[in-house]
């Protein structure tokens, strides 16, 4: 809590987006996707579709083929287009800014509301558990689970509300510039003095030490 706002001062939702609407959709698309192609499918996909009607209305085969390179894009077609009817009928166009309201959209699940809420609302009602979040909560020792929503209560115990949204950033840039998934860079980890798995990935040979 100490080290990481120090080490990463700017971290920050890496989708790009301009409105709760457009963070919504981008995070549907960044399931099993990473950021960097979402962004570059969505200035063009925005450019079209401007509004939840427009979504709700899109032409299936149209929309599949404006996100396809994100994979999965069938699936993530019948989300965007049921969700965004459902905005449009039940919360006259606006994306809701409740944990209920945005979990209850179709195909919106606690960790995309937890984006939208933190993100677009600056509303901490929750942390964010991706993959990164995940590993690394588990690597420092702050918790066993391995499932998203317990990890997510292991974490909410140990971390203050007020830094329910920036811990999710913290942790996501570490995981992506240091703590990777393979050959973490333990050698040159800011957290090193208070990570338990560390010594473990140095002893075994599993971590970087190159310079």
């Amino acid at each position: 809590m100490r080290v990481l706002p120090k080490v990463y001062p700017d971290a920050h939702c890496e989708l790009d987006f301009k409105t709760p609407l457009q963070l919504l959709i981008a995070t549907i698309l960044s399931a099993q996707c990473t950021d960097k192609r979402v962004n570059l499918v969505t200035p063009a996909l925005f450019q079209r579709y401007r509004s939840p009607a427009a979504f709700a209305a899109a032409a299936p085969a149209e929309l599949e083929k404006a996100i396809q390179s994100t994979g999965f894009f069938r699936n993530k077609t019948r989300s965007i287009r049921a969700a965004s009817a459902a905005i449009e009928e039940k919360h006259k166009g606006k994306v809701p800014q409740t944990m209920a309201e945005l979990h209850a959209l179709p195909g919106v699940g606690r960790k995309t509301a937890n984006v939208v809420l933190g993100n677009a609302f600056q509303k901490d009602e929750g942390i964010v558990v991706d993959t990164h979040v995940s590993r690394l909560s588990r690597r420092l020792g702050l918790t066993k689970q391995t499932d998203p929503e317990k990890i997510e209560r292991d974490l909410m115990k140990l971390v203050p509300q007020k830094d329910w949204t920036n811990w999710s950033h913290w942790l996501i840039w570490h995981g992506r510039r240091r703590c990777f998934a393979r050959k973490p860079d333990c050698r040159n980890c800011e957290v090193f003095p208070f990570c338990p798995s560390g010594p473990k990935f140095i002893r075994s040979g599993e971590a970087s030490l190159s310079v």
